[in-house]
């Protein structure tokens, strides 16, 4: 039950700090997208880059666990494209989707129909997609930490790049004033 309570609690503050960031918002989306204010970008980054510490932290004493699945360029490919044109129609990732939906957003509802929709139809065509999509081109479980060791190097090495992104799309990216 306490895992229950954990999960509840940390979704509640994912949620509340996405929303302060301006993701649960379409049209902050849209000028991330079109690249006219780099706040949300910049926020996500941050987020992936101090997440990588986060897991270091908690599997250093214990309690951090990961399940590296294998790579595959097609699948992951394809994915990608229809997640961007997913992200891209809806003007939501999955996430900022489901807090957008608890604010009270109506379209951000019709996005999470339209994702419940897109799961049950790979669940549905799991098997064949597996065999002629993900198997042909699996590279197995690719990890930085696989060519950088200790795991410590590989966390900083990965959270100095999202961090210096984050520093580029301040530098290149509007900063979401009226002069943008």
């Amino acid at each position: 039950m306490t895992q229950v309570w954990l999960g509840l609690l940390s979704g509640i503050a994912f949620g509340f700090v996405i929303q302060r960031a301006g993701a649960t918002d379409a049209n902050e989306m849209a000028r991330a997208h079109l690249m006219l204010d780099g706040r949300v970008p910049r926020f996500m980054v941050a987020a992936v880059a101090l997440a990588a510490l986060g897991l270091l932290g908690l599997q250093s004493v214990g309690l951090g666990r990961t399940l590296v699945l294998p790579t595959s360029l097609v699948a992951t490919g394809l994915g990608a494209v229809i997640f961007g044109i997913g992200w891209g129609l809806s003007g939501y990732c999955p996430g900022t989707c489901w807090a957008a939906a608890g604010e009270g957003r109506l379209d951000a509802v019709f996005a999470l129909l339209g994702g419940f929709a897109g799961a049950a139809a790979f669940a549905h065509f799991h098997g064949p997609l597996v065999a002629s999509l993900y198997l042909p081109s699996s590279l197995g479980p690719l990890t930085l930490s696989r060519w950088l060791h200790p795991d410590a190097l590989a966390a900083g090495v990965l959270a100095a790049a999202f961090l210096g992104c984050a520093w580029v799309m301040g530098k290149l990216w509007g900063r979401g004033d009226a002069s943008s």
